[in-house]
């Protein structure tokens, strides 16, 4: 099932291990069990510290569990896991045995925090991008937590509890039968929510009020926010970078063939790079923060992060971009992961045969009907405009798609559902003022991006679409805090303007320095 070029890179990454590492499966009469049969002893045969095993109570999936020097780690898999999950399971190894990127001290403190006992379930698609982060920040968790349990489930081989569940949406991770996340997410936002859900013990391995100090801080991991970092830790500053994870927005984007001098690369492989640029720079890096407020004292500006963690410095650069934008109707949040998306490409086979719609008549609008079309029955696509916004060409195979109608003019007033699924979507005629109804089973937002300026917005002046208001210097309303890239009033969202607004925010922030402004 491995290939050879596959099974020499295992052996080479897992030459690092000092444990023993189990890969216990439990019996199963399940039609996939010697497939993940032939996986795991594939992956077990390339390092004398790996073994499989088959033991355990029988299961009616393929199953397996990770142990570590013969003690359970809390990760279990209900899947075979190939596709984008396959990163998963390897990265599930090196982890158990405390090898490959993880959290700060500051992080593992609040994720040991967590009153447990923690039992979750991810339920997954092999075909789903966005799945592998949270599946790798909450099997990460459960190395790190004494009492946390995390089991991921392919959800094709669990259709009746999918069906059960009424899930419509991945990832989608439960405690029990109680939804805690749907959709994309990273370490940082995950965390957050389980201190929200579960609680948190302070007194059990925290870090609650640690202070970092430093002479400029960036606020967002992206594009813009690692420029800037770069080019004032070059003036000779203590520069420190709180993000959520490194990348941002980037780390969604499959092809990039417009960053000037790389005719191609992907979103990752580009985040990647910009850790590794900010590491060798040597900007003190804090991933996994979200930044709560920032209190203004003129000379001192001091960030309070979720956690209890702060910083404090003399200048703060804002550069937390943007994210999906959502419709803000009755109904919606409701239905979130019920029947309410943000992505085709996961989300999509759900609706394999069913009816949907696709609310905003841009490219990305364009583009999801167009693929979605190739599965479901009925597409409608619904825009608020005159007419639609995409590129022609896109225009044009819409058009020529059997399945697919366009209506223009239309503004979405309310999702409708039971709670457990969608049912239909209502929207008002901007002409005729007329409200019409029709009568789905999904419905795919893509209205483009929001900024993250929500916690800033009684900071620093915004416009009415929440970007931070900036001059041609990225300074904002407030003297010593700066903004730059898409969270801001800078035309044009693009990835290379990001950088180039960065950088020269950057140098705008150094000059009031050196100048005493």
């Amino acid at each position: 099932m491995l290939d050879q070029d596959l099974l020499a890179q295992l052996k080479n990454l897992f030459q690092q291990l000092e444990a023993k590492i189990t890969l216990v499966q439990a019996p199963s009469e399940h039609p996939q069990q010697q497939e993940l049969r032939e996986m795991l002893q594939g992956v077990a045969s390339v390092c004398d510290r790996i073994e499989w095993l088959e033991s355990g109570h029988p299961s009616p999936v393929p199953r397996f569990a990770i142990h570590h020097d013969g003690s359970p780690t809390g990760i279990v898999f209900r899947a075979i896991p190939g596709g984008h999950e396959f990163s998963s399971f390897v990265l599930a190894i090196l982890n158990a045995d405390n090898k490959g990127k993880l959290p700060d001290a500051g992080i593992q403190g609040r994720i040991k925090a967590l009153r447990g006992p923690v039992r979750l379930r991810t339920f997954v698609s092999l075909e789903c991008t966005n799945c592998p982060d949270v599946v790798q920040a909450l099997n990460l968790m459960a190395i790190l937590h004494h009492d946390f349990h995390h089991e991921t489930w392919d959800g094709a081989l669990a259709e009746s509890e999918v069906e059960r569940l009424k899930i419509q949406g991945v990832p989608a991770v439960f405690s029990g039968d109680t939804l805690l996340h749907v959709g994309k997410s990273d370490l940082a936002s995950l965390l957050d929510t389980l201190e929200e859900k579960l609680g948190k013990a302070e007194s059990v391995g925290s870090v609650p009020g640690t202070r970092h100090e430093f002479d400029l801080v960036v606020v967002g991991g992206g594009p813009a926010g690692a420029a800037a970092a770069i080019y004032s830790v070059r003036k000779g500053l203590k520069v420190g970078l709180v993000a959520g994870r490194i990348g941002g927005q980037v780390q969604d984007t499959l092809g990039i063939e417009n960053l000037i001098s790389i005719p191609y690369t992907e979103g990752p492989k580009l985040a990647s790079d910009l850790r590794s640029h900010l590491d060798s720079a040597g900007v003190v890096v804090l991933e996994n923060r979200t930044v709560e407020s920032i209190q203004d004292e003129e000379a001192t500006k001091t960030l309070r992060f979720k956690g209890g963690e702060s910083a404090v410095a003399s200048q703060v650069i804002l550069a937390t971009g943007a994210k999906w934008r959502e419709l803000g109707v009755p109904g919606e949040k409701e239905h979130i992961g019920r029947g309410v998306a943000f992505c085709p490409h996961c989300d999509g086979p759900f609706y394999k045969g069913r009816r949907v719609a696709v609310i905003g008549g841009g490219n990305s609008g364009v583009e999801a009907a167009i693929d979605l079309a190739g599965i479901c029955s009925e597409v409608t696509l619904l825009e608020f405009g005159d007419t639609l916004r995409a590129d022609a060409v896109l225009q044009r195979k819409l058009s020529s798609l059997p399945n697919t109608s366009v209506v223009v003019s239309a503004r979405t007033t309310e999702v409708v559902g039971d709670g457990q699924k969608v049912t239909s979507i209502k929207w008002e005629d901007r002409a005729s003022k007329e409200i019409k109804e029709k009568e789905l089973d999904g419905v795919f937002v893509q209205i483009g991006l929001a900024p993250n300026s929500g916690a800033f917005k009684d900071l620093v002046e915004t416009n009415r679409s929440g970007e931070i208001v900036v001059d041609d210097r990225g300074r904002t309303s407030r003297a010593g805090i700066y903004a730059a890239g898409d969270v801001t009033t800078a035309p044009f969202k693009q990835i290379i303007i990001g950088m180039g607004d960065g950088a020269k925010v950057a140098l705008s922030a150094f000059d009031d320095r050196i100048r005493g402004r």
